[in-house]
């Protein structure tokens, strides 16, 4: 394979696949997740000017066969976010500290950081192909954990008030299987719509919602667990036994359970974020809470037969949550494998290292070689920017704010091409 493959003058690629007005179905679409209508597609634009060099050895290839705009809006979340989140804290912490009194609220609060690390590394491995900004997902934790509480504590009251009942027990199965489901998803949800909606550029699909999600309700379970992990250790006449129950049962058995509700709804806006609209994706918000809420009323509505149900309907759930973000992975590798082959085609890119870029196997072969010359760091930046040039793509063949998006294809472009001069120089 050549290291450096001829390239047209100007222009589009002159790649007979890409000829006459439609694309064939398996190039425009290589998967179910990035559906292209024929009249959006439009072929990748052409490098102009000398070929580029190849960034890692023939050898080594072989091994495996808007932006100001952008910042200024994470700025403005971060800051917005961290300001409501301490607020928040005004209300969340002295409402825990009620209800678990100081030394339950230190051993809750330490017990909460299993499951939040389970949470938060099943995150981070969802999120490995396309990592997300820190600050944003900084913004979805102290969302999760401290402004979706402080909502769910101010609108709480009002479902009380309006329900009529009989008796306390009465009260609590209501608040568990109705007003919770509700209220507590659309606290949750509402970070999702924040996010999908001031930094669209990095909600790029269904994985990214799933991402979202799952640290938002992870930070809102972290929170949630320092409240009934204190209370077993306050409220209790045998601390240690009631605690290690309810540890079981939150940590244990349970510490993806609100990750799976709000995660529904983060699919949901996830594919929403594929149509690059405003309106779908507020449509996406209220269409995505419904099965959360379903999901969050049956878990909460398990009663006598609890270990049956849970073995029966909530494992399988479990299960097919974790096959279903499987497929979303195999997915968004095709369609990054895609777009970058249209790259690669007008010249950007050489056949195999869209290989190396579009596999998990070949990112490692890519790394391993750039980290013996010293050059790791550019390396990552480099498959990063490939990945997110892959996504601008797709957003534009979309076919909504084309120009904005070309423009900032252009921008991509041009940072390729300086990433891969500090690795290949």
């Amino acid at each position: 394979m050549p290291t450096n493959p001829r390239h047209p003058a100007s222009g589009p690629p002159d790649d007979h696949r890409l000829r006459g007005t439609a694309p064939l179905p398996g190039e425009a679409n290589p998967s179910w997740m990035g559906h292209v209508e024929p009249g959006n597609y439009r072929p990748a634009p052409g490098h102009v000017g000398r070929p580029v060099d190849t960034v890692v050895p023939p050898q080594v290839q072989g091994a495996v066969m808007k932006a100001g705009r952008s910042r200024s809006g994470l700025v403005g979340l971060t800051v917005g976010g961290s300001t409501l989140a301490f607020l928040s804290l005004f209300l969340v912490v002295p409402f825990l500290l009620s209800n678990t009194g100081p030394a339950g609220f230190l051993v809750g609060f330490l017990a909460s950081l299993v499951p939040l690390s389970v949470v938060l590394l099943a995150v981070h491995i969802i999120d490995k192909w396309e990592p997300e900004p820190k600050r944003l997902l900084f913004f979805a934790f102290t969302w999760g954990a401290a402004v979706s509480i402080a909502v769910t504590l101010l609108i709480q009251p009002f479902f009380v008030l309006a329900f009529q009942f009989s008796d306390e027990a009465d009260l609590q199965a209501y608040m568990a299987t109705v007003q919770a489901p509700i209220v507590e998803e659309f606290a949750k949800s509402l970070g999702l719509l924040i996010l999908l909606l001031m930094a669209r550029k990095h909600f790029d699909g269904p994985v990214d919602g799933v991402v979202f999600a799952f640290t938002i309700a992870g930070g809102f379970a972290f929170t949630e667990n320092i409240l009934y992990f204190g209370r077993a250790v306050a409220e209790s006449a045998d601390p240690a036994s009631d605690f290690a129950q309810v540890f079981f049962l939150r940590g244990v058995m349970s510490p993806f359970a609100h990750a799976i509700f709000t995660g529904t709804t983060g699919l949901v806006m996830g594919f929403a974020a594929r149509r690059w609209h405003a309106g779908a994706s507020v449509a996406a918000f209220f269409v995505g809470l419904l099965p959360a809420m379903f999901l969050h009323n049956r878990w909460n509505s398990m009663g006598q037969g609890f270990l049956a149900e849970y073995l029966m309907v909530q494992v399988p759930i479990f299960f097919l949550a974790v096959g279903g973000i499987i497929l979303l992975r195999v997915a968004e590798k095709r369609l990054t494998r895609q777009r970058l082959l249209e790259y690669s085609a007008a010249g950007w890119f050489t056949p195999a290292e869209v290989e190396l870029m579009a596999t998990l196997g070949g990112r490692r072969t890519a790394l391993n070689w750039a980290g013996s010359y010293g050059r790791k760091r550019q390396m990552k930046e480099f498959l990063k920017a490939a990945t997110r040039l892959a996504n601008t793509r797709q957003r534009i063949l979309s076919g909504r704010d084309v120009q904005l998006h070309q423009a900032e294809e252009r921008q991509q472009l041009q940072r390729i091409l300086a990433l891969r001069a500090a690795i290949a120089h």
